[in-house]
């Protein structure tokens, strides 16, 4: 079937807008990378718009050796990962019963999680609540308040339900538990949502910032984020007593913060890539009715 003129030109419409959305995604971080390779001269004169200009990775070397990133690097890893598996194993765990029609209470259950989408008892009296249980300067501050997030667990839960009873039933009379049921039944048939949540959980985890300033004490414990968002609020960088003369007049502030920023952003970037596909095979597993 042909599309009308009309559909055509809707589609136009739609992919130049797209387009127009994607491009001015993507220029400052182009124009970013450009000040990260770009020598001083460039930087200082405002030459440098999308292309570097007089190629140079001194940034790059000295944000590693003169400041925090390498050690928030690896804060950011580990908040991160760890939350991200914790987040995803919990998630599950309350997904999984609240799918369950026979789960006693099951309607009363998911009420209480959406209310806690509505209200908030507010920083103070979170905070006060991490304090009394002793997690002020660990990282279980900044997991356990937010182990699970209801939209991801409703997301999950819906995706539970739309599994064809019959395979449940099948696995029940071959003597499956529950246990066994969840690892081999649901969670493959769910990869394509877990990969799903699991980057939302990654992406939350990384970009974490205000919890991490409220909680976190020490700045041997700060992650990737706090340290960025402090250098780019200096506008001197504690980074002289690591230069040298003749490195000093090779790099500007400016190349230095853009270098971070692009060191903060590069890693989801990598990960994207191997999680779209899922998402495409979770469209196609979802057009699918039976």
């Amino acid at each position: 079937m042909r599309a009308s003129p009309g559909e055509k030109l809707f589609y136009v419409f739609n992919y130049v807008l797209l387009s127009v959305v994607g491009i001015s995604c993507l220029l400052p971080m182009v124009h970013l990378l450009a000040l990260s390779f770009s020598d001083q001269p460039a930087v200082l004169s405002g030459h440098v718009s999308l292309w570097p200009v007089g190629w140079n990775i001194e940034s790059y070397k000295l944000l590693f050796k003169g400041t925090r990133i390498l050690p928030a690097f690896g804060n950011s890893l580990v908040i991160t990962i760890i939350g991200t598996l914790l987040s995803i194993a919990f998630t599950v765990l309350a997904a999984y019963p609240l799918s369950k029609r026979y789960f006693v209470g099951r309607k009363l259950y998911t009420l209480l999680l959406i209310f806690t989408m509505l209200f908030s008892a507010g920083l103070i009296p979170n905070y006060l609540l991490v304090k009394t249980l002793g997690m002020v300067n660990t990282y279980w501050s900044l997991w356990l308040p937010g182990l699970i997030s209801v939209y991801n667990t409703l997301v999950l839960k819906t995706f539970f339900e739309n599994i064809p009873s019959e395979l449940d039933e099948a696995a029940r009379m071959d003597g499956c538990s529950e246990w066994q049921l969840i690892a081999r039944i649901y969670l493959p048939l769910a990869l394509p949502a877990l990969a799903t949540l699991i980057l939302f959980y990654a992406v939350g985890y990384w970009n974490m910032f205000q919890n991490v300033l409220i909680y976190i004490n020490s700045p041997d414990k700060q992650n990737l984020t706090v340290i960025v968002q402090q250098m780019i609020m200096n506008s001197m960088l504690q980074v002289d007593q690591f230069l040298r003369p003749e490195e000093s007049i090779q790099i500007t502030p400016e190349s230095i913060k853009s270098s971070g920023i692009i060191v903060m952003i590069v890693p989801m970037l990598l990960v994207y890539p191997f999680v779209q596909k899922h998402f495409v095979k979770g469209v196609m597993i979802g057009s699918v009715k039976g």
